[in-house]
């Protein structure tokens, strides 16, 4: 640890307006910050300017260095590492802003999955009003209910196999007309 009196410490020297120490100290722990600054970021001109703001905080604080508790560099390192940290959340938390014409138009638009499930929602729903009722009764307790096969069974008093291959027939009846709706629909 340097000594607040001797000549080597520059950060009581810059506290007390010596225009000489913070030269001197950006010369002696430049390479110090830049190397934090690098682990932090990988683009030069991010990394300059946070190196900046940190010598700016370096002499707007240099009078709370106390060479008691830690050396100038442990110092300087500590108030570069935190400056680093709030910077870093600063920008995490900055709304990004994205240019209408950046966008690319084939992205995925939650819109049209709205209308894709509406319209399978509809082809499903006319499927199922061409089912037998009590396939369509048994399907809709389990889909739209959410009851076990057992407990479709206890509800309705049907014996668990028929409520199954209510379900099973029901479901691939359904599937075959949503099929046939969907391949004899016209694009619009």
């Amino acid at each position: 640890m340097t000594d607040a009196t001797s000549p080597e410490a520059l950060l009581p020297r810059i506290a007390s307006g010596d225009p000489d120490a913070v030269g001197a100290c950006i010369q002696r722990y430049s390479a110090l910050v830049w190397s934090l600054a690098r682990k932090f970021w990988s683009d030069v001109a991010t990394i300059e300017d946070v190196v900046q703001e940190i010598f700016i905080e370096l002499w707007r604080c240099a009078d709370r260095y106390d060479p008691l508790k830690a050396s100038e560099a442990t110092f300087i390192a500590t108030i570069a590492r935190r400056r680093m940290i709030d910077r870093r959340r600063r920008t995490s938390r900055a709304p990004v802003q994205e240019d209408v014409m950046d966008q690319d138009i084939g992205k995925h638009d939650e819109s049209l999955d709205q209308v894709e499930i509406s319209d399978e929602a509809r082809l499903a729903r006319a499927a199922l009003d061409e089912l037998r009722p009590e396939q369509r009764k048994v399907i809709l307790m389990s889909v739209v209910d959410g009851l076990t096969h057992p407990e479709i069974a206890s509800k309705t008093g049907l014996p668990l196999g028929t409520v199954k291959s209510h379900i099973r027939r029901g479901l691939d009846k359904a599937a075959q007309l949503v099929r046939s709706k969907q391949q004899g629909q016209v694009p619009q």
